[in-house]
């Protein structure tokens, strides 16, 4: 009796069925439930990530350089206008968020002609601005939503959000971006040569 126990048990302990390794099929599903992305794509999001928080640092610093220059121009040389004022502060603050993006935020993308990249740098921000205006245009003039909190809502709003973003898109894809790209073509192995070596053809 205690010798059947035995033989039963080792049986169940020691049989194929339990030995047996795992389908190949489950290994498989196992294998390809959880797949980890590549190097190029982890690249590709830190790169990104990086160019966004660089981005909005510089933006950070341009504004607050452009709040200061204006408030101190107009309380010493030109205390009676505005609108310079507001040029002056707006243009050094450009100059400022054109360093900043080139030498900190896409600064492995810069251009080796910084007058050209600069004219395309003045000229995005322009269009950017002209958004932020047309967002306050339409609201105002075309929908009928004259209070300032729909101005605000508008310019500084809509405008603002949609003028950000159509800047960091141009600077990453156009201002920025490298200008010249060299192919390089893969050596062609050398193969033997079909000619004849001698006799007729």
């Amino acid at each position: 009796m205690r010798k059947n126990i035995e033989t039963d048990h080792d049986i169940i302990i020691g049989s194929p069925a339990a030995a047996a390794p795992a389908p190949a099929s489950l290994a498989a599903d196992a294998t390809t439930s959880s797949p980890t992305p590549t190097p190029v794509g982890r690249s590709w999001r830190s790169r990104l990530l990086g160019q966004l928080t660089g981005f909005g640092l510089v933006g950070g610093l341009a504004f607050i350089v452009d709040l200061a220059v204006y408030n101190l121009v107009r309380a010493t040389v030109l205390d009676d206008s505005p609108i310079w004022s507001k040029v002056v502060s707006v243009s050094v603050a450009t100059a400022v968020a054109w360093l900043g993006n080139r030498y900190l935020t896409f600064r492995r993308e810069r251009s080796p002609h910084p007058l050209r990249e600069a004219a395309l740098f003045a000229v995005v921000n322009v269009v950017g601005l002209l958004i932020a205006a047309g967002c306050l245009f339409v609201s105002h003039y075309v929908f009928g939503f004259t209070s300032q909190l729909a101005d605000n809502i508008s310019g500084n709003g809509v405008g603002l959000v949609l003028g950000t973003a159509f800047r960091f898109a141009a600077y990453r894809w156009f201002v920025f971006a490298p200008r010249t790209r060299t192919l390089r073509l893969p050596r062609t192995a050398h193969l033997p040569s079909t000619a004849p070596t001698g006799g007729l053809s």
